[in-house]
């Protein structure tokens, strides 16, 4: 697989131009409009993520996908996660087949345990079982993308015998699951043969060589094969640093201010966003060169087939993302693709 770049957002609630926050219909609007910008500027992928909460606008990012393929013509489209602790893998391999029948091939899925919990109560699954519910619901949908009939058994659904799930795809369902840097959830990507998304959202991107090493170590002793490793960081992109680092600080301290409170985050402060932006952090904000210059640093480190953006973070605005994207396509990837020759 060539190198591949990709965009992915979690669909935040932003501010309008008079600071107000927009509503959720709204923000899925201009989700579209995001995604049909990425694919003209040349974008590979655009990720949409599952939430069940205030903050997020998408609980149903497949629909949202849908949209996104009847107004581009070449962008992959997939999920920044699936939470497939909480659905069903029968379910979630008809809605994908399906999208990749309305984009024309272009679907993928990336499955995930998701870093909220609110739909594990909201669905009626019991935390206690977090662990088996993915590890089992992985092993039934790795068999169903097979497009094979399947018999299979576990403890968290019922069994299926010689069942057979529909629509087919034309050519296979490419399939990622992302790892927060478990090793033990990279032993279970490579043992069931699927592509590894690594999700960096702090410290430097070389405290991961670990992990890409161990995948590729479990890859040759399971003897499944080997797909490419892809890193999904935040940031934001502007015409020059300064204006980059004050939209995406007040984003990224906006967040910390709802989600971060929380979980026990410490307080977000200018001085550990700086930090986050610089060489020994996992923001990719600033000027075109400089974003550049970080995302070829983290793919000659790790080796890996593609980096995916996160565009959006907290409340930082509409306009101010799209102007990201534009740059993202135009001028950093060009960039990153010339300083790895």
């Amino acid at each position: 697989m060539a190198l591949e770049f990709g965009l992915d957002t979690f669909g935040d609630i932003t501010l309008d131009a008079d600071g107000r926050l927009l509503t959720a219909a709204q923000t899925i609007r201009n989700i579209v409009d995001q995604a049909e910008l990425a694919d003209r500027v040349g974008v590979d992928f655009f990720g949409v993520g599952e939430h069940h909460r205030e903050e997020f606008a998408v609980s149903a990012p497949e629909m949202v996908l849908a949209a996104i393929a009847s107004r581009t013509e070449r962008i992959r489209l997939g999920t920044a996660v699936t939470v497939l602790s909480s659905d069903d893998p029968v379910r979630v391999y008809e809605r994908f087949a399906t999208l990749d029948a309305l984009s024309g091939g272009r679907a993928e899925v990336v499955l995930g345990r998701g870093s909220f919990t609110e739909s594990f109560p909201l669905f009626g699954f019991n935390l206690r079982d977090y662990e088996a519910l993915f590890e089992e619901k992985l092993e039934l949908f790795v068999e169903l993308a097979k497009e094979k009939p399947v018999t299979w058994s576990g403890t968290m659904r019922p069994a299926l015998v010689d069942a057979d799930v529909f629509p087919k795809t034309e050519n296979g369902l490419r399939t990622w699951v992302g790892v927060g840097g478990s090793p033990e959830s990279v032993v279970r990507v490579a043992r069931h043969g699927v592509g590894l998304m690594l999700a960096i959202i702090g410290g430097p991107a070389a405290l991961f060589t670990p992990f890409v090493e161990l995948y590729r170590r479990s890859i040759a002793a399971f003897g499944t094969p080997e797909h490419p490793i892809a890193v999904h960081s935040p940031g934001h992109i502007a015409d020059n640093d300064e204006e980059a680092w004050n939209a995406a600080y007040s984003g990224f301290e906006a967040m910390n201010n709802t989600i971060g409170k929380e979980r026990g985050w410490p307080t977000y402060s200018r001085a550990r966003f700086q930090n986050d932006v610089g060489p020994a952090g996992a923001i990719y904000s600033g000027s075109p060169e400089r974003v550049a210059a970080k995302i070829a640093d983290t793919i000659r480190t790790l080796g890996i087939g593609r980096f995916d953006l996160k565009y959006s973070t907290g409340t930082l605005g509409h306009e101010q993302m799209m102007r990201s994207i534009e740059l993202y396509g135009t001028e950093v990837v060009p960039r990153v693709r010339d300083l790895l020759k």
